[in-house]
């Protein structure tokens, strides 16, 4: 069976199907191939790894884990398939873990060479892209907020989340609604009522007057 080159391999993924030869080639020159064993770590939660991957044969898994070691699978990365790239785009660290189900092969990317094939970063295109990493993070917390946490620390990372830092102090600038809230976190108007006054006579929250809500104690652990 014939070595596929690494213009061919590109060819291959749907990421880099619009590239032109010229681009196609320029990609191909910089990217290495690299095989993960099986239950090996491809990039992992809260850490950078500065590459982007390209899952060329095998499986992978994508998941994110509590400080207690629960694990909730977000997807299964298959041929075809990348991740890192929401890193690259905004530099914070992987919003979740990826780990070879079976052995893998990838093409590895650097940012250096990722960055080149970006739009500049005055270009509308790339402000978008940022955008939707923003919420594509959002949503990567949400899940797993909704399958790790219960009712109680759903609460308290939502107002985590909704909250500012104003001279190291955490507020909300806003009124807090029950009915929106409980809709975020996936609970009864009830339940979230319960909570928050839970919270409150606990002295962890003050709701001011104007309806802005102070955190005055951590409310979780992340």
């Amino acid at each position: 069976m014939t070595m596929l080159s690494s213009f061919d391999l590109i060819r291959r993924v749907p990421l880099f199907s619009m590239l032109t030869d010229d681009q196609a080639q320029s990609i191909a020159n910089n990217v290495v191939k690299r095989r993960f064993r099986r239950g090996e770590l491809v990039v992992e939660q809260g850490k950078k790894s500065n590459a982007l991957f390209i899952l060329l044969t095998g499986r992978a898994r994508v998941l994110t884990a509590d400080t207690r070691g629960r694990e909730v699978i977000l997807a299964v990365m298959a041929p075809g398939d990348y991740v890192g790239e929401m890193s690259l785009i905004d530099s914070e660290p992987h919003s979740a873990t990826v780990r070879a189900e079976l052995q893998t092969d990838m093409l590895v990317l650097g940012r250096a060479e990722f960055l080149r094939c970006m739009p500049d970063i005055s270009n509308l295109s790339y402000a978008i892209m940022h955008g939707l990493v923003k919420r594509l993070r959002g949503a990567d917390r949400q899940i797993e907020s909704l399958a790790l946490l219960d009712v109680y620390g759903r609460v308290a990372r939502s107002l985590l989340d909704m909250s500012v830092d104003e001279d190291g102090v955490k507020i909300i600038q806003s009124k807090v609604s029950r009915q929106d809230l409980a809709k975020v976190v996936g609970a009864s108007r009830e339940m979230v009522s319960r909570v928050m006054k839970d919270l409150e006579e606990r002295g962890m929250i003050e709701t001011q007057e104007n309806g802005f809500v102070v955190i005055k104690q951590r409310l979780c652990n992340d």
